[in-house]
């Protein structure tokens, strides 16, 4: 299994980045996918999840209103449009993938450095 995502890099503060993560070898229409994030020094948090059939969506509150999470079961991949970003959100963005059996995939996670 394997989820490979992109798209970070570095931002000024109010900037936008879009992060994808593709997933192979699973079967990507069952699984809840999720976004994640660890910053230097702090625990990894949740960003947002969606779920398999993309009707529920769930954001943390200190991205509500900023990030957007979507997935294409079509292309095996979930994005999340990161927007308005602030220095505090720089981090490593993990992708996860979560079965109904709890089984979960951690992505290689990808670097969000966000300048003030």
């Amino acid at each position: 299994v394997q989820l490979q995502a992109s798209g970070g890099g570095l931002v000024q503060a109010g900037g936008s980045l879009r992060l994808s993560c593709t997933a192979s070898e699973i079967i990507f229409s069952t699984y809840v996918m999720g976004w994640y994030r660890q910053a230097p020094g702090k625990q990894r948090e949740l960003v947002s999840t969606i779920t398999s059939d993309g009707n529920i969506i769930n954001y943390s509150d200190f991205v509500k209103g900023r990030f957007t999470i979507s997935r294409d079961n079509a292309k095996n991949t979930v994005d999340l449009q990161m927007t308005s970003l602030k220095p505090e959100d720089t981090a490593v963005y993990y992708c996860n993938a979560r079965n109904r059996l709890r089984v979960a995939y951690w992505g290689q996670g990808t670097l969000v450095t966000v300048s003030s």
